[in-house]
């Protein structure tokens, strides 16, 4: 059997941008912002200083609108973080969002996609789908897309945004709230997780997630898995804690990966 190749990642994205790229030689990832109808996270001018491209999934406008202001509780003038955040594209069904945050932000010049004539994909899978379309080709290979918004409030809407990590598995995609962090590790590849402990951890998890897992080893945990089997109805590596900066995870099932964040992120 071949062996698996690896697959590195890291939360940079928390930290603030750098121009000396990721200091180990490697490409930095192109990252995209996707914000969903959820109260951002405090650290979303950190992610929108990352991302290339900028997106509202329909009511997130809403929540970028209300929410960006109280995170400059001393920028008097809502005005001006209105208009330094403004969204390049807000896009989805176009059920949720305010009439006076969509001419607001048409009127600053962003770009309106209405797509109330599908109701068969999430407002999510919409806005990943244009994301995919307007990435370069280079950039698609180092694509990260970073979703706020994406927990807390309906559990149906969180289990249709980690579906939505299944059904685009090749790309890599990080649901965050205020809390905690999640993505999807496929099992065609073997996992090296760089923790970054000055704003993520100690507490994370290891979900099966689609099909049960017959064997899944890690190392750099509390409780480490050793080919262990993991699947709903039985054991599953929830409230485990990371003890080592560099976290490996092996398995033959795609596994979610949740690690909490700390306030000061």
């Amino acid at each position: 059997m071949a062996e698996k190749l690896p697959m590195t990642h890291c939360s940079r994205f928390l930290l603030p941008p750098t121009k000396t790229g990721t200091g180990n030689g490697s490409i930095p990832p192109a990252y995209a912002l996707i914000i969903l109808n959820q109260r951002i996270p405090r650290f979303t001018p950190l992610l929108w200083e990352h991302a290339k491209t900028r997106m509202c999934a329909d009511g997130g406008a809403n929540r970028l609108f209300d929410n960006m202001p109280e995170l400059f509780p001393n920028e008097h003038d809502v005005s001006v973080t209105h208009e330094r955040y403004k969204p390049d594209v807000i896009k989805g069904d176009m059920d949720s969002i305010r009439p006076d945050v969509l001419n607001f932000y048409r009127n600053l010049g962003t770009q309106i996609v209405n797509n109330s004539d599908d109701q068969d994909t999430t407002d999510l899978h919409k806005c990943i789908t244009y994301v995919l379309d307007v990435v370069s080709d280079d950039e698609k290979s180092n694509l990260c897309i970073l979703v706020a918004g994406a927990l807390g409030g309906r559990f149906d809407h969180e289990m249709g945004n980690v579906n939505t990590l299944c059904h685009f598995s090749t790309t890599r995609i990080v649901l965050l709230s205020d809390d905690c962090l999640i993505q999807l590790l496929p099992s065609t590849q073997n996992h090296e997780i760089n923790v970054l402990p000055s704003v993520e951890g100690p507490h994370c998890g290891l979900i099966p997630i689609v099909t049960p897992c017959g064997s899944s080893t890690t190392t750099g945990l509390q409780w480490n898995l050793d080919n262990t089997e993991m699947r709903f109805g039985g054991l599953v590596s929830t409230s485990n804690i990371v003890k080592e900066e560099t976290v490996t995870v092996r398995s033959d099932s795609d596994l979610l990966w949740t690690i909490s964040l700390k306030k000061q992120a």
